[in-house]
């Protein structure tokens, strides 16, 4: 079986190769021979590892390192952590999962190689953290870094989502009304104007005839929608729609500006981190490249390659378009004083920071907007069904 290994080399940087083995572990065993610390591996089957997946995604990994950060400060052991952790799980597959660990460590795996293991499980910014704390002995601060992180990240991600739901539903309510007046109230105001005669404004007019097409294809239109809300569903639940989305957002000249920063920050807080737990420049960037897409994937390729070259990071990160005015000063400063890692999380910080306030501002103004773009048309509609009926009762005066 072939197998994708992940790793980290004596000279801290990260490759990935693939080779042949009957087993994860013969390939696990082949990498260490290399003198190679593995971060990952995918491919091949469980066999010689069974209950081991591939995906388990739905696997939290916060809330155990919290839990294990919290057993830990209050004195159990490692293994007795876990153990603990694995008595209390009751769903079957997370408990596999804990279960393996626990087997890993007795038999004197690392906790960093057994949690490399599960690569669809345990990402490898979280691994690369535990396996740099294993050479300080410092895993708890490890545990309380990745907790942090993780929380960090899920404030921003709270703070958009919250941000979104009250114009989705606005969007979504205003809709239903267009639409219940467009199917249902038209079509019979349709009659009306039709049993009146006379003149009548073309605009009432092309209402008209929406309501002939509406009568007449009515069960066609309803099919129609129908299948265009699957489709529409279907497509949100590609792997690469939210990559599409994402290229599509970033061509508004304004949000595509705020959509590189949020990546940035991602970027900078994941870098950060693992500087503070004692990884090597290089091999953290080649480690959280994978979080940057795209062209700025490409950019910090070529950052890489100049700080390898001896290249101060600031100067590669400025040269390859990956910093902003304030943050290439705060990455000089953090050169100067030697806290290089802990500066990188203040970057972050501040991009939290102006990130939320654009949130606010565009919430504040973008509500309004579409509010009244919801009345205007629903109004139009309304205004263009009655104004027959306005005109014949000024007829009958």
């Amino acid at each position: 079986m072939q197998f994708t290994i992940r790793s980290i080399d004596r000279s801290a940087a990260v490759s990935t190769f693939t080779l042949e083995a009957s087993s994860r572990e013969l390939a696990l065993k082949a990498a260490a021979e290399r003198g190679l610390r593995v971060l990952s591996v995918t491919g091949g089957s469980a066999i010689g590892l069974p209950g081991r997946r591939q995906r388990s995604s739905d696997f939290p990994v916060g809330q155990f390192s919290q839990e294990l950060l919290t057993l830990l400060n209050a004195g159990l052991a490692l293994v007795e952590s876990i153990e603990t952790l694995n008595e209390k799980e009751t769903r079957s597959e997370r408990k596999d999962i804990l279960g393996k660990l626990v087997e890993d460590l007795f038999r004197g795996s690392s906790l960093s190689n057994a949690l490399a293991q599960f690569p669809g499980t345990f990402p490898p910014l979280f691994v690369a953290t535990v396996r740099a704390s294993e050479r300080t002995g410092g895993l708890p601060e490890a545990l309380e870094k990745y907790v942090a992180y993780q929380s960090q990240l899920d404030t921003v991600k709270k703070k958009i989502i919250s941000a979104s739901i009250y114009p989705v539903l606005l969007m979504v309510v205003g809709t239903l009304v267009i639409a219940f007046l467009m199917g249902y109230v038209v079509p019979r105001f349709a009659k009306i104007f039709e049993d009146l005669g006379g003149e009548i404004p073309w605009m009432s007019r092309l209402l008209i005839s929406w309501g002939h097409f509406a009568q007449n294809y009515g069960m066609a239109l309803l099919v129609a929608i129908g299948l265009g809300i699957v489709a529409l569903g279907y497509w949100l639940t590609r792997p690469q729609t939210p990559t599409h989305i994402v290229k599509a957002l970033q061509r508004i000249p304004a949000l595509g500006e705020r959509i590189r920063i949020y990546q940035l920050a991602r970027f900078y807080r994941s870098l950060g981190m693992l500087l503070r737990g004692g990884m090597p420049a290089v091999g953290s960037l080649e480690l959280v490249s994978g979080l940057l897409p795209g062209a700025l994937s490409q950019q910090l390729g070529i950052a890489t390659q100049l700080i390898r070259e001896g290249t101060p990071i600031s100067q590669a990160m400025e040269k390859t378009g990956l910093t902003s005015a304030v943050s290439a000063r705060m990455l000089r400063v953090g050169e100067r004083t030697g806290q290089m890692g802990e500066m990188m999380e203040r970057i972050a910080l501040f991009y939290d920071s102006e990130i939320s306030q654009w949130i606010d501002w565009f919430v504040k103004l973008f509500e309004p907007l579409l509010m009244a773009f919801i009345g205007l048309v629903v109004g139009f509609i309304v205004v263009v069904m009655y104004f027959p009926i306005f005109e014949l009762a000024g007829s009958i005066r």
